[in-house]
Protein backbone atom coordinates (compact mmCIF):
# COMPACT_ATOMS: atom_id res chain seq x y z
CA UNK A 1 0.00 0.00 0.00
CA UNK A 2 2.85 2.37 0.80
CA UNK A 3 4.41 1.95 -2.66
CA UNK A 4 1.07 2.58 -4.41
CA UNK A 5 0.48 5.68 -2.30
CA UNK A 6 4.00 6.92 -3.05
CA UNK A 7 3.53 6.42 -6.80
CA UNK A 8 0.17 8.22 -6.80
CA UNK A 9 1.49 11.16 -4.83
CA UNK A 10 4.60 11.44 -6.98
CA UNK A 11 2.78 11.20 -10.31
CA UNK A 12 -0.29 13.31 -9.65
CA UNK A 13 0.67 15.76 -6.96
CA UNK A 14 4.42 16.18 -7.59
CA UNK A 15 6.28 16.72 -4.35
CA UNK A 16 6.53 19.43 -1.78
CA UNK A 17 10.04 20.65 -1.01
CA UNK A 18 10.82 20.45 2.68
CA UNK A 19 13.73 20.58 5.04
CA UNK A 20 16.37 23.21 5.47
CA UNK A 21 14.34 25.16 8.01
CA UNK A 22 16.13 26.68 10.96
CA UNK A 23 14.36 26.94 14.33
CA UNK A 24 11.07 26.01 12.70
CA UNK A 25 11.13 28.86 10.20
CA UNK A 26 9.69 28.01 6.80
CA UNK A 27 11.99 28.10 3.82
CA UNK A 28 11.50 30.63 1.03
CA UNK A 29 10.16 27.84 -1.19
CA UNK A 30 7.81 26.42 1.46
CA UNK A 31 4.62 26.81 -0.60
CA UNK A 32 6.03 25.84 -4.01
CA UNK A 33 5.47 22.52 -5.70
CA UNK A 34 8.55 20.63 -6.73
CA UNK A 35 9.89 18.00 -9.05
CA UNK A 36 11.13 14.65 -7.86
CA UNK A 37 14.58 14.07 -9.31
CA UNK A 38 16.56 11.05 -8.15
CA UNK A 39 14.69 10.85 -4.86
CA UNK A 40 15.08 14.49 -3.87
CA UNK A 41 12.47 17.17 -4.25
CA UNK A 42 13.53 20.43 -5.90
CA UNK A 43 11.37 23.57 -5.90
CA UNK A 44 9.96 24.47 -9.30
CA UNK A 45 8.51 27.73 -10.60
CA UNK A 46 5.74 26.80 -12.99
CA UNK A 47 3.95 30.11 -13.43
CA UNK A 48 4.11 33.77 -12.60
CA UNK A 49 1.67 33.23 -9.73
CA UNK A 50 4.32 31.12 -7.96
CA UNK A 51 6.15 34.35 -7.19
CA UNK A 52 3.29 35.25 -4.83
CA UNK A 53 3.86 31.98 -2.99
CA UNK A 54 7.51 32.93 -2.50
CA UNK A 55 6.43 36.39 -1.30
CA UNK A 56 4.01 34.76 1.16
CA UNK A 57 6.79 32.54 2.53
CA UNK A 58 9.14 35.52 2.94
CA UNK A 59 6.39 37.51 4.68
CA UNK A 60 5.78 34.58 7.02
CA UNK A 61 9.50 34.43 7.83
CA UNK A 62 9.59 38.17 8.54
CA UNK A 63 6.50 37.94 10.75
CA UNK A 64 8.10 35.18 12.78
CA UNK A 65 11.26 37.25 13.19
CA UNK A 66 9.11 40.20 14.31
CA UNK A 67 7.38 37.92 16.82
CA UNK A 68 10.73 36.87 18.27
CA UNK A 69 11.74 40.53 18.47
CA UNK A 70 8.48 41.31 20.30
CA UNK A 71 9.21 38.59 22.86
CA UNK A 72 12.69 40.09 23.33
CA UNK A 73 11.17 43.52 23.89
CA UNK A 74 8.73 42.07 26.43
CA UNK A 75 11.66 40.55 28.32
CA UNK A 76 13.54 43.86 28.13
CA UNK A 77 10.49 45.75 29.42
CA UNK A 78 10.17 43.24 32.26
CA UNK A 79 13.76 43.89 33.26
CA UNK A 80 13.14 47.63 33.07
CA UNK A 81 10.04 47.21 35.26
CA UNK A 82 11.96 45.15 37.80
CA UNK A 83 14.82 47.62 38.00
CA UNK A 84 12.60 50.72 38.18
CA UNK A 85 12.59 50.50 42.01
CA UNK A 86 9.09 51.89 42.27
CA UNK A 87 9.83 55.03 40.25
CA UNK A 88 6.39 55.83 38.75
CA UNK A 89 7.81 57.28 35.52
CA UNK A 90 10.08 54.29 34.79
CA UNK A 91 7.39 51.82 35.82
CA UNK A 92 4.85 53.47 33.55
CA UNK A 93 7.28 53.54 30.63
CA UNK A 94 8.12 49.84 31.13
CA UNK A 95 4.42 48.92 31.26
CA UNK A 96 3.68 50.88 28.07
CA UNK A 97 6.59 49.16 26.33
CA UNK A 98 5.38 45.77 27.51
CA UNK A 99 1.81 46.46 26.39
CA UNK A 100 2.94 47.67 22.96
CA UNK A 101 5.17 44.64 22.49
CA UNK A 102 2.37 42.28 23.56
CA UNK A 103 0.00 43.89 21.05
CA UNK A 104 2.70 43.62 18.37
CA UNK A 105 3.25 39.97 19.22
CA UNK A 106 -0.48 39.25 18.92
CA UNK A 107 -0.58 41.00 15.54
CA UNK A 108 2.46 39.00 14.34
CA UNK A 109 0.96 35.67 15.41
CA UNK A 110 -2.41 36.40 13.81
CA UNK A 111 -0.81 37.74 10.62
CA UNK A 112 1.49 34.73 10.28
CA UNK A 113 -1.48 32.40 10.74
CA UNK A 114 -3.44 34.32 8.11
CA UNK A 115 -0.55 34.27 5.61
CA UNK A 116 -0.04 30.55 6.22
CA UNK A 117 -3.75 29.86 5.73
CA UNK A 118 -4.07 31.90 2.53
CA UNK A 119 -0.82 30.63 0.98
CA UNK A 120 -1.76 27.06 1.94
CA UNK A 121 -4.98 27.41 -0.05
CA UNK A 122 -3.04 28.40 -3.18
CA UNK A 123 -0.42 25.72 -2.62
Amino acid sequence: MNLIHKLLVTQHFACTPSGGSIFGFPTWYHYLHGTNTSGTCSPQLTSLSDIWLIVAAVIEILLRVAGIAAVGIIIYAGIQYTTSRGNPEQTSRAMRTMLGAAIGLAICVLSAALVSFVAGRFH
